[in-house]
């Protein structure tokens, strides 16, 4: 039996003590979940809930934005922004090093120059 056949025949009741023993950190009779438990139990979760096709307000690991989804109060539109910000200044660092920049742009690459200063 594979890991996927195990997960696709895994039982609701299974699936729920998992899923509380990985939220409370004990398992149902006390004892403490270690953290390769955790992490063993947690990657049976979320493969059980998109196998089962759980809806994504149900899945472990949802958050709920609400209003705030695609406002600047969004961390992921945060994240977006910062992702595409450091592509952009990589693209210009790699663009200058191969000397496909224009001439008119500056010789900055956004990082501080030091000089040394002997007191």
């Amino acid at each position: 039996m594979t890991y996927e056949e195990l997960i696709e025949r895994l039982d609701p009741n299974v699936y729920g003590s998992l899923r509380q023993s990985i939220e409370l950190g004990k398992w149902p009779d006390g004892r403490k979940v270690s953290p390769e438990q955790r992490s063993i139990s947690l990657e049976a979760v979320i493969h059980y809930e998109n196998t089962h096709n759980m809806a994504e307000e149900e899945r472990t690991g949802y958050i709920d934005r609400g209003a705030k989804a695609g406002t600047d109060c969004d961390p992921t539109v945060r994240m977006q922004k910062k992702a595409a910000k450091k592509a952009a200044k990589n693209d210009a660092v790699n663009g200058s090093l191969d000397g496909s920049l224009d001439e008119s742009s500056d010789d900055s690459d956004g990082s501080e120059q030091y000089t040394e200063v002997k007191v």
